[in-house]
């Protein structure tokens, strides 16, 4: 999503966006608010107009809040007031990271679980809302599913966890190769935004502070990319509506699609 991150985020290259028509790719900077529910809004919009083109749309990807925003959509999530957003910035500077991972385990534990929980701008969100609503943010996030104009196959892609981590850890090693360090350095200055305080930046900005050695950064952005992962699969396994393959199963995944699609259509023939 983000033009200035093509490493760190892993984008399309050139030669695959050429190969297939590509949306939501590098159409935002790291300076612009973008939220999950903006990006339903926008989604939602687009959908409408491919549909009338296509029968089908692929929805790729593994950032989960926003599959959630497409697959169940959102409950409009109250704006924090600056009192309320003060005290947990003042209870963060005075207690620190330990100290509201566990007040959001205490109040939320259900979004706990997903959450990135080294990213205490997310952790502080989540408690904001917790204060203002008396609710938890897993149940403002989505309350009830919303109806939706359109049939929603999903495929979840996982691998044997031993094969997993291995792949993880070589994907990094070649986001290295390809130069997310320079792309870390150039963006530096801007270390404080969402969009930087994630899996990949934030580890390589704890050397340039001179806080660990790179050899310890990238060891480390190997670790939170398995946790990562986990929290992930933590999410979709809760989705009973997943049907799960390994990735190099291409054969079964397309004869489980097209036969979901027919379902479909002789459901719509029938009605």
């Amino acid at each position: 999503m983000y033009k200035e991150l093509k490493i760190g985020t892993a984008a399309p290259t050139p030669e695959v966006l050429s190969q297939v028509q590509h949306y939501f790719i590098g159409t935002h900077s790291i300076f612009d608010h973008y939220s999950a529910g903006q990006y339903e809004q926008d989604a939602i919009a687009l959908l409408d107009k491919l549909f009338v083109k296509h029968p089908v749309v692929l929805f790729v990807g593994g950032s989960m809040m926003y599959i959630d925003a497409i697959c169940k959509g959102f409950d409009d999530i109250p704006a924090v007031d600056a009192q309320t957003r003060k005290k947990w910035q003042q209870i963060y500077a005075e207690k620190g990271l330990e100290y509201i991972q566990q007040e959001l385990t205490r109040l939320d534990p259900e979004h706990a679980q997903v959450v990135d929980m080294q990213n205490h701008k997310r952790i502080i969100r989540a408690l904001e809302v917790c204060s203002i609503t008396g609710k938890t943010y897993s149940e403002l996030r989505i309350g009830k599913q919303k109806d939706r104009n359109f049939n929603i196959i999903k495929i979840g892609l996982n691998r044997p966890r031993a094969e997993l981590y291995e792949r993880i850890n070589q994907r990094v090693d070649m986001m290295m190769q390809d130069g997310l360090l320079e792309e870390a350095k150039l963006y530096y200055p801007y270390k404080h935004l969402n969009a930087l305080n994630t899996v990949g930046y934030k580890e390589l900005y704890e050397y340039l502070d001179g806080n660990c050695s790179l050899e310890e950064a990238v060891q480390k952005v190997k670790q939170d990319s398995r946790r990562y992962a986990k929290r992930q699969l933590t999410w979709f396994n809760s989705d009973k509506d997943i049907r799960w393959f390994h990735p190099d199963d291409a054969e079964e995944i397309i004869n489980f699609v097209n036969l979901q699609l027919n379902i479909s259509e002789e459901f719509r023939s029938s009605s």
